[in-house]
């Protein structure tokens, strides 16, 4: 197990709760991009609690994830829902299923975490089915290499295994070069409708109280424009964060 999926494992409770994760407007907005899906084999990659395959009905949801206590949950709240599914403990880089098995694969708020990003694209685009769908969702990077290094200083802040936050256009490309077709792309969406305030948005981490201080002092610190840029508002006492993120829907080709 990879020092994230460690680090998943112990905190797995706080996700499958978190307002963040359970609910989001991306996930309505690619349930209604994707239209009926009660047909589909579905797999959910990195699926922490599980929250956006079981946001579907399906015929049959695979959800993925290198952390067993994280697949614990998913079992869990698929009980809760009373749906069924399967859950497999894999990275998203060595997916253990045969090529083609897939009409929709899906991946949300996780990708930022990939050790090999290009791997696990390679990986998706083979399990889907020849014309099936795969669906991004993750934290927004940015082409502005200021903006995006800072964002990333606090990303990394938030959460030590933190890789790499994708610009929209990083996403295209990655895409592209494996041989998909896009046919939807969102950016500047946020997870949270009116943002998480520091403190908490350092809870559904566990980020520790040094890291939420010097998040805090980084944003104090920071030129207005530059705080601006990413969305992050204040409000009486706190920063609040936007979780901002970039959706992509792309086809196989």
């Amino acid at each position: 197990m990879n020092q994230s999926a460690k680090r998943f494992d112990e905190i797995a409770n706080n996700f499958l709760n978190s307002e963040v994760h359970k609910s989001s407007p991306s996930i309505e907005i690619l349930k209604e991009l994707l239209g009926d899906q009660s047909d589909s084999r579905m797999c959910d990659v990195a699926c922490g609690a599980g929250h956006l395959g079981l946001s579907f009905d399906y015929k049959e949801l695979i959800s993925v994830d290198p952390s067993t206590s994280m697949l614990k949950n998913v079992a869990k709240l698929a009980e809760s829902k009373n749906k069924k599914l399967q859950t497999v403990n894999a990275y998203a880089e060595e997916l253990p299923f045969p090529s083609e098995a897939f009409d929709v694969v899906m991946t949300r708020l996780a990708a930022h975490h990939f050790d090999d990003i290009k791997k696990s694209i390679q990986e998706m685009y083979r399990v889907l089915k020849p014309e099936g769908q795969v669906c991004i969702i993750d934290l927004q990077g940015y082409d502005d290499e200021l903006i995006d290094q800072f964002n990333h200083e606090i990303e990394v802040l938030h959460d030590e295994t933190h890789v790499k936050s994708y610009s929209l256009n990083d996403w295209v490309n990655l895409l592209e070069d494996e041989g998909f077709l896009i046919e939807e792309t969102r950016e500047n969406l946020s997870e949270k409708t009116g943002g998480v305030g520091v403190k908490r948005w350092c809870e559904i981490a566990s980020s520790g109280p040094e890291a939420e201080a010097a998040i805090r002092r980084k944003l104090k610190e920071a030129p207005a424009t530059l705080i601006e840029s990413l969305g992050i508002e204040y409000k009486e006492i706190d920063f609040f964060i936007p979780v901002r993120t970039v959706m992509l829907v792309a086809k196989k080709r």
